[in-house]
């Protein structure tokens, strides 16, 4: 999967609103919860003063201004920032081998003054280091670790593993605007119970294709890499789950070819709700023999009986969102939100 480094405008109404206490929505259209057998670990909130990681486990980073970029962001936020050596390994397209990548992460999550990791690109390589992560050592010691993109394999299969929350959101090369920035400090940082509007910089709606309401575990990430972890332990069963995708630079055809897997692996049918993200850059090489990315959504979507929308602000996109996997949400297209049950972080 190439890196990911180009940004669309997207927008939604959206809220992540904390809803302890309260029942879960109900009418016709809603859907059953069903909580996965893992007890979740929520990590704690970042406070300011906390010291953080920045780590490379895919890709080789190939300009080391974006570190400083990304550095001099994280410091604002009052952090103290730990540079891993990933930052400056390479290994052909990796930083590092795989031994080194993984080892770091276990390193940083070994250390008990490190209270997040911070991804710093995508690119390819998370899966190649899935069998070497200490996933007790990463139960005992949980704490934020952010990213999306090729980010998602380690994502998936931490929460699936331990139990961990962790978080689908910007890396350190992916731009950390007004919009992202606020939302991040909001779901890891204050640990709110949010309530957001649409995105202010686009009039783009939000496009239900099945209307309802679903509450279930928020789990997904990037098409093209949960897709190639299909047959392996490190995705969940799915079922109940709220399932979000995002995807960039794939041409119809192949969001056709890999949608069409996640139904024939029965993923589909055992979810509860389905949110997909604006898909940027996936125009077809040759638009009058194909169909558009609009029309391969609707083919697969427009007939299911579960809630599912499209447009949402994940991905490779200049304002995103942060979700959190394996946490409790609801989505209500009536209402073009998702909610979630309570805080991810303490």
């Amino acid at each position: 999967m190439t890196d990911r480094r180009h940004f669309l405008k997207s927008g939604l109404a959206i809220s992540l609103t904390t809803l302890i206490g309260s029942p879960i929505l109900a009418s016709e259209l809603t859907n059953s919860v069903t909580t996965h057998s893992a007890t979740k670990i929520f990590p704690k909130a970042l406070k300011k003063r906390t010291k953080v990681a920045i780590s490379s486990p895919a890709g080789t980073v190939w300009d080391s201004k974006q570190v400083e970029t990304f550095t001099h962001i994280l410091t604002g936020f009052g952090f103290e920032v730990v540079l891993g050596k990933t930052l400056s390994l390479k290994h052909g397209y990796f930083a590092g081998t795989d031994e080194e990548r993984a080892n770091e992460l276990n390193q940083f999550f070994a250390d008990k003054t490190i209270s997040a990791i911070f991804c710093m690109k995508g690119g390819w390589g998370c899966a190649r280091i899935l069998d070497l992560l200490n996933y007790s050592l990463i139960k005992q010691n949980p704490k934020i670790l952010i990213g999306f993109s090729d980010i998602t394999a380690l994502l998936l299969a931490i929460t699936n593993q331990t139990g961990l929350i962790t978080f689908h959101g910007p890396v350190g090369n992916s731009g950390w605007n007004e919009f992202t920035t606020e939302v991040f400090k909001k779901v890891c940082m204050n640990a709110e119970a949010v309530q957001y509007p649409k995105n202010p910089v686009t009039d783009l709606q939000l496009k239900v294709h099945s209307k309802g309401i679903a509450t279930g575990e928020l789990w997904g990430g990037n098409l093209t890499v949960l897709t190639s972890l299909i047959g392996s332990k490190y995705l969940p069963d799915f079922k109940g789950a709220i399932l979000f995708l995002e995807e960039a630079k794939e041409e119809p055809y192949s969001i056709d070819r890999m949608l069409t897997q996640l139904k024939l692996s029965g993923i589909i049918d055992n979810v509860s709700g389905i949110i997909f993200g604006k898909c940027s850059k996936c125009l077809a090489e040759e638009p009058a023999k194909a169909f558009t990315i609009e029309e391969v959504l609707s083919q697969h979507f427009s007939d299911l009986k579960i809630p599912v929308v499209s447009d949402f602000m994940i991905g490779h996109i200049e304002n995103k969102l942060t979700l959190p996997l394996g946490a409790l949400a609801t989505l209500n297209t009536e209402k073009g939100s998702l909610e979630l049950v309570k805080s991810a972080t303490i």
